[in-house]
């Protein structure tokens, strides 16, 4: 899906992996080398401690414009060109920039606008549409459950069902469903309606 978006914005020769899914070592080799070179200050907002990193999911990667001299901790992705574009274009394909100027209270992590996640196309556009990052995500689905339309003509029914106790019982919804973790007690519902 990342290089469906990339291509779909003619990006194939300006946008570039910079580091995606890492092991907890090497999280901790970045942490030490970054800390070493730039200070404490620098490196908590920029880097995640071990074990708190979402390139730690393999659901993170940071994105970068094809540029000489390439910063491996804060790479160029402007608003402008063929990384503006894929900005835009990204909720889409499951993708948000996790880490706005705007949410900077909420996510406790600076801006990142090279660092994107992967959380499906109708949540992704969920949050895009309505403003949202990843925090207040949850609590937005325990109003009421949500539609989105999604560009194959589709519309995803996104609902939050809270698990107050060890079970939770479910009668199946009819045609294509998922069912995820919400890491706060409960669970999210996806029922995609109209036919693929």
């Amino acid at each position: 899906l990342l290089a469906a978006c990339i291509r779909s914005v003619g990006g194939g020769r300006t946008i570039v992996p910079v580091s995606g899914w890492r092991s907890r070592a090497e999280q901790q080799a970045i942490w030490d080398d970054t800390r070493a070179r730039e200070g404490d200050a620098f490196t908590r907002q920029y880097v995640a401690l071990p074990g708190c990193s979402e390139h730690q999911t393999g659901l993170a990667i940071d994105l970068g414009e094809d540029v000489p001299d390439l910063d491996f901790i804060r790479p160029s992705f402007p608003d402008s060109g063929a990384c503006g574009a894929f900005r835009r274009a990204a909720a889409r394909y499951g993708f948000l920039q996790r880490y706005c100027r705007e949410k900077e209270a909420l996510t406790g992590i600076a801006a990142e606008p090279w660092h994107f996640r992967y959380v499906g196309a109708p949540h992704a556009q969920l949050m895009e549409e309505h403003g949202l990052c990843l925090e207040e995500y949850v609590p937005f689905l325990e109003v009421s459950p949500r539609l989105c339309r999604l560009g194959s003509g589709r519309t995803a029914r996104v609902s939050r069902l809270p698990c107050p106790s060890a079970v939770l019982e479910l009668e199946p919804p009819a045609g294509c469903w998922q069912l995820s973790g919400d890491n706060c007690g409960g669970f999210i519902l996806t029922v995609w309606e109209g036919e693929p």
